[in-house]
C-alpha cells in the first residue's frame, strides 16, 4: 500500500483521482493539489472514499518541496501543465519522491515537444534511487506499450510504425478542443515532424492527410499527420525503425475554424499589448473556449487510438494492428469525465500502480516503452482500456495512399 499526491486538477487529475480511489489496496492515500483548491474538493466530493486536498503552484519548486515533504508521497502524479514537469521533476529530486507524468517538458514561448530536457535528469534520479516515469498516458503512454508489446510477442524488428488517435465523438458545441486548449492548439499547429530514413523530416503542419477506416464500426475518418513526442523516444530505443509517423483525426469544422483563428492570430503564443497591458492570444483563446472538463455531459461516440506496426518475424514481412475503443458516454457514467480524459487518465494509474507495485521499478528517467509491456497490458484490460490485436500482413491502410 502507498501514498500518491496528484498535481492537477483538470479533467485527467478527475479521472485519474477516480481511478486511484478504486484501488485501495494499492493507493492507501490520495491528496489531489492544484493552483486552485476548490476544484480539488470537488473532486474529492465525487469519489466514494476520502482524500485529502491543497493547494499549490506546481511552478514554484518550494512550494512542491513543502507539500511534498507535509504528505510524504511515495509517488507523484504529474498531470498539471507541461511547462511545470521540470519544476515538479526538481521538487522530486530534493524530497527523493518517484515522479510520473503524462507528456513531455515543453517551454512556455516555443512550441517544441522534446524529451531532452527531462532525459538529462537520469543521471540525478539515478544517483538519487529514484524513478522518473515519462508519458504515461494514452499517446504518449499506451501506445508506446503497444510498440513494445509487438515487439516482444509479434515482431522481430519493427521497420514501419503508424500511430493512429480518432475521436469519433461529438460534443454538439460550434468549436472546442478535447483537452486544455492551449496545449492541443500549439500541439496541432506546431510543424509536423515524422521519422524516415534515420532521421526526423519537417512539413508544414496538418499537411498531410489520409483516410482511415476504424474497426468496430467506428467510423470513418479524416486523418492527420503531426509530430507527437513518442516518435523520438520509440525510434531512439527501436533502431530498426525506418518510417514513424503519427495521425490524429480532425473534422472540417474543426479545421476551418482553426484555420481562422490561425488568420486571426489568436493562435499566437507570443506576448501582444492590450489596453496597456500584454497578454498572449491562445491563452484569450483558451479563456472564452468550453471547458474541456465540461464536455463529458455532451459528448457522444468513440475514440479509436491504436498502432499499426509493420516489420519482420522470422525473416517474413508481418503487420500488427493494437487498437482500443473508449466510449465516451461509459467513460462519464463511470467517472464524469469524457473518453479523451478517461483514455490519459487511466494510464496513468496503471503506470503508478506498475512503479509502486513494484512491477516497473528502476531508479533513472524511462520511456514506457523501456518496461516490460506484459503487467501494465494485463492491468489496461482490468481497469477500463481492454484492447485487441489484429495479425495481417497487410493491415488494410497505407498511409502512402
Amino acid at each position: 500500500m502507498a501514498r500518491v499526491l496528484i498535481i492537477g486538477a483538470g479533467g485527467v487529475g478527475q479521472v485519474v483521482a477516480h481511478k486511484c480511489a478504486q484501488v485501495p489496496e494499492v493507493f492507501e492515500y490520495i491528496c489531489l493539489a492544484s493552483r486552485t483548491q476548490s476544484k480539488c474538493d470537488a473532486i474529492a466530493g465525487q469519489l466514494t472514499r476520502p482524500i485529502d486536498t491543497a493547494q499549490v503552484d506546481a511552478d514554484n519548486v518550494a512550494e512542491m518541496v513543502a507539500l511534498i515533504n507535509d504528505t510524504t508521497p511515495d509517488l507523484v502524479i504529474n498531470v498539471a501543465l507541461p511547462y511545470q514537469d521540470l519544476s515538479i521533476m526538481d521538487a522530486c529530486l530534493e524530497t527523493g519522491t518517484h515522479y510520473l507524468d503524462t507528456a513531455n517538458y515543453e517551454p512556455r514561448d516555443t512550441a517544441k515537444f522534446e524529451y531532452h530536457w527531462q532525459w538529462a535528469y537520469q543521471e540525478k534520479f539515478k544517483e538519487k534511487g529514484i524513478m522518473a516515469l515519462l508519458g504515461s498516458g494514452f499517446d504518449p503512454g499506451v501506445t508506446n506499450v503497444f510498440t513494445a508489446y509487438a515487439a516482444k510477442h509479434h515482431l522481430d524488428e519493427i521497420e514501419y510504425l503508424d500511430i493512429v488517435d480518432v475521436n469519433g465523438g461529438d460534443h454538439g458545441k460550434p468549436f472546442a478542443t478535447n483537452f486544455n486548449p492551449e496545449i492541443n492548439i500549439r500541439e496541432v499547429t506546431a510543424p509536423c515532424r515524422h521519422y524516415e530514413d534515420g532521421a526526423f523530416r519537417e512539413t508544414p503542419a496538418m499537411s498531410r492527410k489520409s483516410t482511415f477506416t476504424c474497426p468496430d464500426g467506428v467510423g470513418e475518418y479524416t486523418i492527420y499527420r503531426m509530430y507527437h513526442e513518442e516518435l523520438e523516444s520509440l525510434t531512439r530505443h527501436f533502431s530498426g525503425i525506418k518510417k514513424a509517423q503519427f495521425w490524429m483525426s480532425f473534422s472540417p469544422n474543426y479545421i476551418n475554424h482553426l484555420q481562422v483563428l490561425q488568420n486571426v492570430g489568436m493562435t499566437r503564443i507570443d506576448e501582444v499589448e492590450y489596453q496597456g497591458r500584454k497578454i498572449v492570444p491562445l491563452q484569450f483563446l483558451k479563456a472564452v473556449l468550453p471547458n474541456p472538463g465540461d464536455l463529458g455531459q455532451t459528448t457522444k461516440g468513440r475514440t479509436c487510438i491504436g498502432n499499426i506496426i509493420r516489420g519482420k518475424k522470422d525473416g517474413k514481412d508481418v503487420g500488427v494492428y493494437i487498437y482500443n475503443i473508449c466510449d465516451h458516454e461509459a467513460c462519464f457514467r463511470e467517472v464524469g469525465s469524457q473518453a479523451i480524459s478517461y483514455t490519459t487518465g487511466v494510464p496513468a494509474m496503471v503506470g503508478a500502480m506498475m512503479m509502486l507495485t513494484g512491477k516497473w521499478m528502476t531508479p533513472g528517467v524511462f520511456n514506457m516503452e523501456q518496461m516490460d509491456p506484459d503487467p501494465f497490458m494485463e492491468k489496461l484490460n482490468i481497469h477500463g482500456l481492454p484492447w485487441k490485436v489484429v495479425e495481417s500482413a497487410t493491415i488494410g491502410w497505407n498511409p502512402e495512399d
